[in-house]
């Protein structure tokens, strides 16, 4: 054993992203005395400007959002206590078929080695025992987060360490509640058209699939101040809408898919650190 303490590395696409799906993680594991690392790969500028202004607006300006995102991102790792935080910086790319996918500088047009190549760097110097990104398809298809896990999956292969390894995702229970969750909120919304509602069905996994349940109840009300300190973005925060009771029913469970591990320990876990403390 050394004194390098144990070491969590999340990484995510945009800000705000860290608190959705890794909130509760970092939050727990920040109080257990764990070192948590946070990497968000893009400035956030195809987010809300001042004043809700969409994307391609007229007075919609990426650089001033992606600033205010960078300020709101540090608001949310100080409630999370997260211990360092990294910024890759590229341009946001926007949702899958937006102009802005074809931006020269975007993360989408970023050669996958390129970026592997700066994280691979991180890896090095913080030597995480845990790396937690996305899935093959980002989640639910974000081009953004589609390749926050190639440079991931990729820097693991240019570097020899062993981290246990995880995917963030959903079990379709929880997908399922969260949709009534969302009717209940919203009664006037209509019923998506079978393409969109097939496509709802394939997110996340089922249940019997997910290897790792992490209870993070307790960090609720942090994970919940984390997302909320990402004004800007209220409008596209639904959570935020629910207040925090109904918020901690719904989100105190964090689930992973562990697709590295070199400890041997058994599945399903409830701890992403089980085997290594």
């Amino acid at each position: 054993m050394t004194d390098r303490p144990l070491t969590l590395m999340a990484v995510h696409a945009h800000p705000d992203d860290e608190a959705t799906g890794t909130g509760g993680v970092l939050a727990r594991y920040a109080a257990e005395g764990i070192r948590t690392v946070l990497v968000t790969c893009t400035d956030g500028g195809c987010g809300d400007g001042q004043g809700g202004v969409k994307p391609g607006d007229p007075g919609h300006d990426p650089a001033a959002v992606a600033s205010m995102r960078r300020q709101e991102l540090e608001a949310s790792c100080e409630v999370l206590k997260v211990s360092d935080l990294e910024m890759l910086d590229y341009a946001d790319s926007g949702m899958m078929g937006w102009p802005s996918n074809d931006a020269p500088g975007s993360f989408w047009q970023t050669p996958v080695e390129e970026g592997a190549a700066r994280l691979a760097e991180l890896m090095r110097h913080y030597r995480p025992d845990v790396v937690v990104t996305y899935d093959e398809n980002g989640f639910y298809g974000h081009p953004d987060h589609i390749q926050a896990h190639r440079i991931t999956m990729a820097a693991l292969e240019m570097t020899a360490l062993t981290p246990k390894v995880y995917w963030t995702t959903m079990p379709r229970s929880g997908m399922q509640r969260f949709g009534e969750i969302m009717r209940e909120f919203h009664p006037d919304m209509p019923e998506p058209d079978p393409a969109e509602a097939a496509a709802m069905a394939e997110i996340g996994l089922p249940d019997d699939e997910i290897t790792t349940w992490v209870d993070t109840t307790a960090f609720s009300d942090q994970k919940f101040d984390a997302l909320a300190a990402h004004a800007s973005q209220g409008e596209n925060i639904f959570f935020l809408k629910m207040g925090k009771e109904r918020f901690g029913e719904l989100m105190g469970m964090e689930t992973f898919v562990r697709v590295q591990d070199a400890t041997g320990a058994s599945v399903p876990e409830n701890d992403l650190f089980a085997g290594l403390r």
